[in-house]
């Protein structure tokens, strides 16, 4: 992992729906003492513009060392590999 340990989390939270796997995607990285810059997509419009720009069909996203992870699955596998 990255000296730094920064990482960049975009997530849903719209007006009646807070992605659950945005906030545990959160959680863990915070716990794994990373700096998150936290993007909230509080629109749809947002979310499908992050969905487009990195070709995926779901939220979250991570990004860490300019790398996407993927969601919070991938996260886990990627904290998992240490």
């Amino acid at each position: 992992m990255p000296q730094d340990r920064r990482a960049i989390l975009y997530r849903m939270v719209l007006p009646d729906h807070v992605c659950p796997f945005g906030l545990r995607a959160r959680d863990r990285l915070v716990r794994a003492g990373y700096d998150v810059d936290d993007r909230t997509l509080t629109s749809r419009d947002a979310v499908d513009a992050i969905k487009a720009e990195f070709g995926v069909d779901t939220t979250p996203q991570i990004v860490i060392d300019g790398e996407r992870i993927g969601g919070s699955d991938a996260l886990e596998t990627y904290l998992a590999r240490g």
